[in-house]
């Protein structure tokens, strides 16, 4: 069991304690009363230490939040908020006012301090301010009082936070709460570099990482947060959350967050999938990497991998997890647990009415026991946003090999042989995912199954699709009837109209986890001769006046680079690349490996000349929608000023121009520069070669 949680300081190293636990955040149904009591008695056996109340389809937690609890409703929460204390887990109550608050109105403070007043006369001692997911604009009277819309945000936030007595743990979500959010980014964010400098320090703040759903959360943008909030951030974990697709579940471990971010972290709380009893792995995993701290006390089981982090395994750790949580599926005692267990798992029943098959007679039904395998097989299923578990990649891989050398595209017989083979290894696999929905229906815990049922259902019978699709590739019998005919059952196509809609868009699967060979144009990438210039001319016309539709209000700043792309300066010798398709001319990248002297007439540092001598200008029209050829391009063109002797090359942007501000970050290797005396309007950013 583990140490009671406090709020207080460690008094053996003095620090904060590290938050841990579980965010209810999601959008959909709430958890019950009686679920969140459970998930209370897991944080404590498992040693997390904390629980974030924040459902978004609560009422009075967001659209109705200046309403007072009623009494019914309030003895729920004194008995909740009573169950978090007794399994020594810190409950924190959010609120979510940003959807109709105006700051600037006193009347509307007194409400929101009179909201959370009843809640601490709950015995609640721990809260959080939410202003996740929400409009930027102000009202009118906002913009009188405030500056900006972190001004006014965090104006409430340090009110409330003092009016409540500064309590221990107090929470705050930005508006702009993840590095994609931002503008132009993190570093460089007013919004965030307000909230850092004028948030009270004894307030946390929540942060998801890179992204809405982070695929990887790096120590690197962990420290670049932090030093802009002034403190370290509280990590909101959506890795496991699922209220964005009802199709989607996810069991697979807490992965893509080394263990080296513990020490610069203020916590994580994960904010898992709607439906409660499959969030066991998600919460279980988180438990075991909390565990890994960078002090080198030894855990109870051997977790590292000495090839990814010495500390956490993804795959132990979901081991783990998983042999625990079928315990629970074989356990009728448990919450959800069936009443009354099956009759095939009842001992020896003395009853002699018991009906027994005569000799021509249909035997039993008899459920086989869920298995460890079952679980695994269901994990790798329903993984993870960003990835499939083995298993599944395998089923897809081997499906995708069995289409394009279809028996019937091929006469040789050792290539049929192959194709038997491995047909029947596929046909083995869908059997296992069929006898694991079997073996998963009959489990005693119901409400684990309830829970898992429509998911389950789904995938099973998707394989059933796809093994008749490969028993008629082989030619065993007429195509069957399951697969796409004129006049097919329903459940014969997936998706309904979510489906249907995304088929009729034009990057409809793209960005499957499963990526097939892209059926994208042919691009050339070529040597720029002096033929080019009328071309580039039109395509630095063309985007120029885009970006003057965006904005026709908005004089445009001259860059160094316009007279690159307008043909007044000639590129540096072999440092001018062009991009072509099908159509023509369709982007370019032109450099000057010494840009000093074009820069003459403006006022920029030498310093910045000592590191990024060169100066790089690329554009690529609209209709190229696969960045990876203008990638390219500029990579042969870095590639070549590097060859002449360069240490490094910068680009200038204007602010408006979010296309190729994105291009050139999603790069990885540009970087913003700080360049005094810039106008406002104009970015720069630069990478070492």
């Amino acid at each position: 069991m583990s140490k009671p949680a406090s709020t207080k300081a460690d008094p053996q190293t003095g620090t904060r304690r590290f938050i841990s636990g579980v965010v209810e955040g999601f959008y959909g149904r709430p958890w019950t009363m009686e679920q969140r009591t459970d998930l209370f008695k897991r944080e404590q056996k498992w040693g997390l230490n904390t629980y974030l109340y924040a459902p978004k389809d609560d009422y009075k937690h967001r659209m109705y939040w200046r309403d007072l609890y009623s009494a019914e409703e309030a003895e729920q929460l004194i008995a909740l908020i009573a169950a978090a204390k007794a399994h020594n887990v810190d409950f924190i109550y959010a609120i979510s006012p940003g959807l109709d608050v105006t700051f600037s109105n006193p009347k509307e403070v007194a409400a929101l301090k009179r909201k959370l007043d009843q809640v601490k006369g709950f015995g609640c001692s721990s809260f959080s301010l939410l202003f996740d997911d929400i409009e930027t604009e102000m009202c009118s009277a906002d913009k009188e009082a405030f500056s900006s819309f972190a001004h006014a945000q965090v104006a409430i936030t340090n009110e409330v936070y003092q009016h409540l007595g500064e309590p221990e743990t107090f929470l705050f979500c930005p508006t702009d709460y993840c590095a994609s959010f931002c503008t132009p980014n993190v570093s460089q964010s007013s919004y965030l570099h307000t909230v850092g400098d004028q948030l009270l320090p004894g307030i946390d703040i929540l942060w998801t990482g890179p992204k809405v759903v982070s695929h990887i959360i790096s120590v690197e943008s962990i420290e670049e947060v932090s030093s802009v909030l002034k403190r370290a951030p509280v990590i909101w974990d959506n890795i496991h959350a699922n209220d964005y697709d009802p199709q989607r579940l996810f069991i697979g471990p807490y992965k893509d967050r080394p263990t080296e971010l513990i020490p610069k972290l203020r916590g994580v709380l994960t904010n898992p999938n709607c439906e409660f009893y499959p969030n066991y792995v998600a919460i279980h995993t988180l438990a075991t990497w909390c565990k890994a701290t960078a002090d080198g006390r030894p855990m109870d089981v051997e977790m590292g991998d000495e090839q990814q982090d010495p500390r956490y395994s993804p795959q132990k750790a979901l081991n783990l997890a998983l042999t625990d949580w079928l315990k629970e599926f074989m356990s009728t005692d448990q919450p959800g647990g069936a009443h009354h267990p099956p009759a095939h798992l009842k001992k020896e029943s003395s009853d002699e009415s018991s009906y027994v098959p005569g000799p021509g007679d249909n035997p039993l039904y008899t459920a086989e026991p869920l298995t460890l395998d079952d679980l695994k097989l269901l994990s790798d299923l329903f993984y993870l946003p960003y990835e499939y578990g083995h298993t599944a990649r395998t089923m897809l891989q081997e499906l995708d090999w069995l289409k394009k050398h279809s028996l019937a595209a091929t006469t040789e017989t050792d290539k049929t042989a192959e194709w038997c083979s491995r047909a029947a290894q596929f046909d083995g696999m869908c059997e296992a995912v069929v006898q694991m929905f079997n073996r998963l229906s009959n489990a005693p815990n119901r409400s684990i199954l309830y829970d898992l049922y429509n998911y389950i259902c789904d995938i099973k019978s998707g394989v059933g699709l796809a093994r008749a699709y490969v028993k008629t590739l082989g030619g065993r019998g007429p195509p069957s009837a399951q697969l796409m005919t004129d006049d097919p059952e329903p459940w014969g196509f997936r998706g309904g109209l979510s489906g249907e809609f995304q088929r009729m868009l034009p990057c409809h699967g793209n960005r499957d986890l499963f990526k097939h060979p892209p059926m994208t144009a042919v691009y050339c990438i070529r040597p720029y001769c002096p033929e080019d210039k009328m071309e580039v001319q039109r395509i630095f016309r063309e985007m120029q006046r885009a970006e003057e539709g965006k904005a026709p209000s908005m004089t445009q700043t001259a860059l160094i680079s316009d007279g690159l792309s307008k043909g007044e300066i000639p590129p540096s010798p072999l440092c001018a690349f062009i991009l072509e398709d099908e159509m023509g001319v369709c982007g370019y990248t032109l450099a000057l490996t010494d840009a000093k002297a074009a820069a003459a007439k403006r006022e920029i540092s030498d310093s910045v000349f000592r590191d990024f001598p060169s100066l790089v200008t690329t554009q690529v029209l609209p209709r190229v929608t696969d960045p990876s050829p203008a990638r390219r391009m500029i990579g042969q063109l870095l590639s070549t000023i590097r060859s002449s002797g360069s240490k490094g090359a910068f680009c200038e942007l204007r602010q408006n121009d979010r296309r190729m501000i994105d291009f050139y970050t999603k790069l990885g290797s540009f970087k913003p520069v700080k360049v005094a005396g810039l106008p406002q309007d104009i970015l720069v950013m630069g990478t070492s070669l």
